[in-house]
């Protein structure tokens, strides 16, 4: 099974209805899938804290909601996890495909790559990072069933490893 499909599957099993995202193309190797399954709503953001928004609201009204971006956009949506997830312990697992790491063209991508697992850290919220496909069902479940559980956000961080990355 591919890792994107195994990411379907997981977000089906945690019962995740609800995607917010904003397109990216690593991203879109799983929002394609997504689109294509009755099972979900997919909902394209502007910007990643908007997609964070659309989760939270989602959450409010009873849906679990999971939101894809990449790491420049977790740098955007920073303000809204810190003062509206973390708070209200809505539990948005946040699928975030990593840039700047092996492979990278995009010299600015490279500082938010690096910053992204320690500005989670310092905000309390658990996160994993996935570089190939060992056991990564059994963490993205594992990890989905902590974020309801806990009600608190998680970070799935997904690297070119894993994906292959953009070219250029």
């Amino acid at each position: 099974m591919s890792w994107e499909q195994t990411i379907v599957d997981s977000l089906k099993k945690a019962d995740v209805s609800l995607i917010s995202y904003v397109p990216d193309h690593s991203i879109g190797k799983v929002t394609s899938i997504i689109e294509k399954d009755s099972f979900f709503q997919l909902v394209p953001a502007t910007r990643e804290e908007e997609a964070i928004g659309i989760a939270v609201g989602g959450y409010a009204v009873g849906k679990k909601a999971a939101v894809f971006m990449q790491t420049s956009g977790f740098g955007n949506s920073v303000n809204a996890i810190a003062t509206l997830c973390v708070p209200a312990r809505a539990p948005i697992p946040m699928f975030i495909n990593m840039r700047g790491g092996p492979g990278e063209f995009n010299i600015s991508q490279v500082a938010m790559g690096k910053i992204t697992n320690p500005i989670m850290d310092m905000l309390g919220i658990v996160n994993y990072t996935i570089d190939d496909e060992f056991k990564m069902d059994q963490l993205i479940d594992g990890a989905l069933k902590l974020c309801f559980a806990n009600r608190q956000p998680v970070g799935i961080c997904l690297t070119s490893l894993l994906h292959g990355g953009k070219s250029v």
